[in-house]
């Protein structure tokens, strides 16, 4: 019988989190054998994936990139490609990119208790698309996969879209060759997705319109932040890129309290926003204010208000109804209006999956992940050395996974540190059980309920500041809810079929 291969901590994801965690672990943790298994062919994550026009981050580059790898371009919002080239060179500069085991997705996972190990079942698939399963074991698992669903996208069922002679579209699966230069084309959809493709087709289509069932919160952002660029120019990279992210944390930070502390206010901030660029209060009033307030929903941001722009040039429209169904020649609204179109896009949001479809177990018993409970966003009750990313949801995704991958670290060594196999988060008393994502989003509630619950209070409560977890999650105490077992008490197989204790050598 075969020895499976042995990991000291095995990532699943090589995309911006991915990436990330293993550059961590090198540093932080010398010495540990580190894999990072992607099931797709490339790194990048969303990144690589998503291909439809005018993709760009929907936060500044100096927060969601990496803090020891300065943003050196110019746009401080920026598109796709250059964000995909910016995770492919820190790679490829860190030694990471030959970690990575492209084509190999994890399809179970099961933690011996015995053992104190993962065994993972792999799936591996060729060039030429023959798969093998194999099996792999670690000490540590780290899921870095996100939490959406890249195969399958919110796919509404629309009446009578059989019957549209043009194209129906899916930004999630964009074809390389759609042509829509001249085209009437209509995006249903209201949040980042929209908002991003809406002015960018809006070059070469001959009108493209947005068609939202209500509206969303929209920020005007700049594409390039001038400060930035002046400190830049006046000091080093790394120097000037500390400052610059601490400064866009700050701000990022202060008009999130400022939006949920005082709603009114913030509404009447952004309203007045459009309407000045806009130049329209009927339109804003009509199609850009919603009857929640900002930040009970993500806010979508629009660098150098190019949705408005294109707007206000015509090339661009936007209408709020509701799809009544499809037509040969278009889409019929509620009210009875009909949007001619040639292609329309259906940007109706993605599927959340946790754990990128993981479904992990301990000793051959599933655990019911909505039955947990997840402790500094990260580790979860019933889940031995295990941790799984999740981002902030009003902030950069890299804010909260880079603390996460640094959290990680801290557990492996304390672990070596204190000569346990295992630790397992486990609250010291009874909790009230809350959403992990606490946004109203659809999105989020369609799927919450299969997630690990967050608590009421101290680490087991995932809150949206950074600086406060920034504090204690590099330097609180591991050890009042982390429960370990020593290695002398775990028995592991040494592979000829002889079990032995950890204390035999």
């Amino acid at each position: 019988m075969t020895t499976p291969e042995h990991l000291d901590v095995v990532i699943v994801g090589a995309g911006l989190s991915g990436v990330g965690a293993a550059y961590r672990l090198r540093e932080e943790c010398p010495g540990k054998s580190v894999a990072i298994l992607e099931a797709r062919d490339a790194l990048g994550g969303t990144w690589d994936l998503f291909r439809y026009p005018g993709i760009r981050s929907d936060s500044d580059m100096f927060t969601l990139g990496y803090p020891f790898k300065p943003w050196r371009e110019a746009k401080s919002i920026a598109d796709g490609p250059s964000i995909l080239a910016y995770i492919r060179a820190t790679a490829e500069e860190f030694g990471i990119d030959r970690l990575i085991r492209y084509r190999t997705k994890v399809v179970a996972a099961d933690f011996d208790t015995a053992a104190a190990r993962w065994t993972l079942t792999l799936s591996r698939r060729d060039e030429s698309g023959a798969v093998t399963e194999s099996t792999l074991t670690c000490d540590f698992l780290y899921s870095c996969a996100g939490y959406y669903d890249y195969d399958q996208g919110h796919d509404p069922v629309f009446p009578g879209v059989e019957s549209f002679r043009g194209e129906v579209v899916r930004p999630q699966f964009w074809p390389d060759d759609l042509d829509y230069a001249g085209k009437r084309v209509v995006v249903i959809g209201s949040g980042a997705t929209a908002v991003t493709l809406v002015p960018s087709m809006a070059d070469t289509a001959a009108h493209v319109t947005m068609l939202q069932r209500s509206p969303t919160w929209i920020g005007v952002v700049p594409g390039r932040d001038k400060l930035a660029d002046k400190v830049r120019e006046l000091l080093p990279p790394n120097a000037a890129h500390r400052l610059i992210r601490t400064k866009n944390i700050l701000f990022g930070l202060a008009f999130y309290q400022f939006c949920r502390r005082w709603p009114k206010a913030a509404r009447k901030v952004l309203t007045g926003l459009s309407t000045k660029v806009l130049g329209d209060a009927d339109a804003v009033r009509e199609h850009f204010t919603p009857t929640y307030d900002p930040w009970d929903q993500r806010l979508c941001a629009i660098p150098d208000a190019d949705l408005f722009r294109a707007v206000k040039a015509g090339r661009a429209s936007v209408v709020t109804d509701h799809v009544d169904a499809f037509t040969p020649d278009g889409v019929r609204l509620a009210s009875g209006r009909v949007l001619p179109a040639d292609v329309v896009v259906t940007a109706t949001g993605l599927r959340l999956l946790a754990l990128g479809g993981i479904a992990p177990s301990v000793d051959g018993r599933p655990v019911v992940l909505s039955e947990q409970f997840i402790w500094r966003g990260a580790m979860i009750t019933g889940l031995p050395n295990f941790a799984v990313c999740v981002g902030y949801t009003n902030a950069s995704w890299t804010l909260r996974a880079d603390l996460t991958s640094r959290l990680v670290c801290r557990v492996v060594n304390h672990m070596d540190r204190h000569g346990y196999a295992s630790v397992v988060a486990t609250p010291d008393r009874e909790l009230a059980r809350r959403p992990l994502l606490d946004l109203a989003s659809g999105y989020i509630q369609r799927a919450i309920d299969a997630f690990p619950r967050q608590g009421d209070r101290g680490p087991w409560r995932v809150r949206q500041n950074y600086v406060l977890d920034a504090v204690s999650t590099l330097r609180g105490d591991l050890s009042r809810q982390l429960v370990g077992t020593r290695r002398a008490a775990v028995r592991r197989s040494d592979g000829v079929g002889r079990v032995r204790t950890a204390a035999d050598g």
